[in-house]
């Protein structure tokens, strides 16, 4: 069933109280709705933190987790989920978002060289900050709504499943 594969990959809260680092969060973050495995909280947090993903800040857990809050949605989840851009697949995926605002923008996409200093990062960043945000908030969007329906189909898709087999199952017990 879906909410055993979601069991098997959380984190155990007990841990995470022990967390000093978590502490400013209170009891907020030991709230049952923050930890809940359902449908809706499982799609939620996917909606959260695919979002969150790709917004092209630092520090991407944080906007995640105040939204978890917010949304009541599975916290540990939306925070994991943020990690879809890591180091590996952050320039494939910003260079994507960046192409898609420029595509709305109706702006050339210009092909520079990469050179490791401030100077390039900030002439380069005011050139494109534009097409990038938009671009990332409107893939973003698409992404964690297209996630939300695919959580949300999956999860129904395992009841249907498991209905079946126990109907089976009953079948067989009762024709022995």
């Amino acid at each position: 069933m879906a909410k055993k594969l979601f069991q098997r990959i959380m984190p155990d809260p007990s841990y995470l109280k022990a967390n000093r680092s978590l502490n400013f969060l209170g009891e907020h973050l030991f709230d049952s709705s923050l930890w809940h495995l359902n449908r809706r909280s499982v799609a939620m947090a996917f909606m959260v933190g695919v979002f969150c993903a790709f917004l092209p800040i630092p520090f991407q857990m944080l906007p995640a987790a105040i939204l978890a809050l917010l949304f009541r949605c599975n916290l540990p989840l939306s925070i994991s989920l943020v990690w879809i851009t890591n180091p590996f697949t952050m320039p494939v995926i910003f260079y994507f978002t960046y192409r898609v605002g420029c595509y709305i923008l109706q702006i050339p996409i210009n092909p520079t060289s990469f050179e490791a200093s401030l100077e390039w990062l900030k002439s380069e960043l005011s050139r494109i900050w534009l097409p990038l945000y938009l671009g990332s908030i409107i893939t973003g969007i698409v992404a964690s709504a297209l996630s939300y329906t695919g959580i949300r189909l999956f999860w129904r898709w395992q009841i249907i499943v498991n209905w079946r087999e126990r109907n089976k199952k009953r079948k067989l017990f009762l024709e022995h």
